[in-house]
């Protein structure tokens, strides 16, 4: 509950400066603040939207006495803008001065940024992609942020609808919120600033300071425990299978459907033949290459036809009605491929809690992390294989032998060291992993 305690150095809202680029909600706040006869100050774009819908509104230009230059690339970056935002209210010798210099303050900034996240990944060219770098909005922002006490600042258009209730009922925006609103700016801005560096530096270079930004996409129902919390989040740029599959039926995801999913689609994507991978508990339990999904799926089964009960299963070809059949046999928690038959579908879909996962996109073969206690290991994906083959023994491997072992060799990176897989006919027909000895593996 909200209360005028809550409130802190509460602000009397006179002036009000927008900019956005996602333009959502926005003509909603601004008649809001029209009819609490706030001043809205706005620049280009959005001065004009304001403009044709009808809302009174101040050019940026207006205020600084000097208009927009380098192609817009220079609009807001004047001390008439950034005075009046950072001017501490609660400083004598700071209004004295902004007084003196005929700066007014500025009492809320609602500013959303260049899509820099989403336009690195089209297909853009390198400066188009600079382009995109917005320099303005991240500096109004961190201003009103840091002078949150005074100036409310709002980056989310998902925050509008709280700050207009707080404004109606109690005249103003209690410091707890204005506080959380300026803690989502430097939230925000260390995501931008993180996918901007990772673009000009690489993601697998090992910088100086490791920067990956990830954006929640939503929280789960438990961790890996029922009594762990936990949330599953993105990339903000770049592709990634665990980001852009689709859900076509079950249950909403948990936190241990997620991680199995990764394994079991990497896995998969080792081949480039017809392959199906059952899994259970981050371990494989059943890989095997058939002439098409039906035989690579029976032979999966068939290589353990316990441990598959409620585990996922992974395909990397689409999955036709004949194998959906067999699927539908057992209790599976997901079944994963890049495509479904409509007729599979059909069948599929009568499990009502089956997750159907389609993945189109191959993993990304990015740098992986390890969490440890105040630090994170990197290293760059176990995606190397046998360059030169030499036998050291004097029995000769045949064709087929060959073959088995590089098979083994694909699945045996995703099985818990010590580990052995053991295969014959490109089906493994035994797995053995996490063990602290070698011969108890075998």
């Amino acid at each position: 509950m909200i209360s005028k305690e809550n409130l802190g150095g509460k602000v009397k809202l006179k002036r009000a400066l927008i900019s956005v680029y996602d333009k959502t909600n926005v003509l909603k706040m601004a008649n809001f603040l029209k009819s609490k006869g706030v001043e809205i100050i706005s620049t280009g774009g959005t001065y004009k939207y304001l403009k044709e819908n009808g809302i009174e509104v101040k050019e940026v230009s207006e205020v600084t006495g000097f208009e927009e230059i380098l192609d817009g690339r220079v609009k807001t970056l004047h001390p008439a803008i950034h005075g009046g935002i950072l001017a501490v209210r609660s400083k004598k010798e700071h209004m004295d001065e902004i007084k003196k210099k005929g700066i007014e303050p500025i009492d809320m900034v609602v500013v959303n940024l260049y899509p820099f996240f989403d336009k690195v990944d089209e297909d853009l060219s390198f400066d188009e992609k600079m382009e995109f770098i917005d320099i303005g909005g991240p500096t109004m922002i961190r201003a009103a942020a840091k002078n949150f006490k005074d100036v409310i600042v709002l980056t989310d258009i998902n925050d509008y609808d709280r700050v207009i209730d707080e404004i109606e009922s109690l005249g103003d925006v209690s410091f707890e919120f204005r506080k959380k609103l300026a803690g989502k700016v430097f939230n925000l801005m260390s995501a931008y600033d993180g996918a901007i560096s990772n673009f000009l530096l690489g993601e697998d270079s090992y910088n100086d300071y490791l920067s990956f930004t990830y954006k929640k996409a939503q929280n789960l129902r438990y961790g890996e425990n029922p009594h762990q919390s936990a949330a599953y989040y993105v990339k903000t740029c770049g592709k990634g299978a665990m980001k852009d599959f689709e859900v076509l039926n079950g249950k909403e995801l948990s936190y241990n459907n997620i991680k199995d999913m990764d394994i079991a689609w990497k896995v998969v994507n080792e081949f480039d033949t017809t392959v199906c991978c059952a899994l259970k508990h981050n371990t494989p339990c059943g890989v095997a290459e058939g002439v098409n999904v039906l035989d690579a799926y029976t032979k999966a089964y068939e290589c353990d036809s316990i441990s598959i009960f409620g585990g996922i299963v992974a395909f990397n070809r689409k999955v036709d009605k004949e194998t959906a059949k067999e699927l539908v046999k057992i209790f599976l928690e997901i079944v994963i491929a890049p495509d479904f038959d409509e007729d599979a579908l059909s069948v599929l879909r009568r499990k009502k809690n089956l997750r159907i996962i389609k993945c189109s996109v191959k993993p990304s073969g990015a740098v992986e992390f390890a969490k440890v206690d105040g630090g994170i290991l990197v290293q760059s994906p176990d995606n190397k294989l046998i360059e030169n083959m030499n036998v050291v023994t004097e029995a000769q491997p045949n064709k087929s032998q060959i073959e088995d072992m590089i098979f083994g060799m694909k699945v045996v990176k995703y099985v818990k060291s010590n580990a052995i897989v053991i295969v014959k006919d490109k089906k493994t027909v035994g797995i053995g992993g996490g063990q602290v000895n070698r011969i108890w593996a075998a």
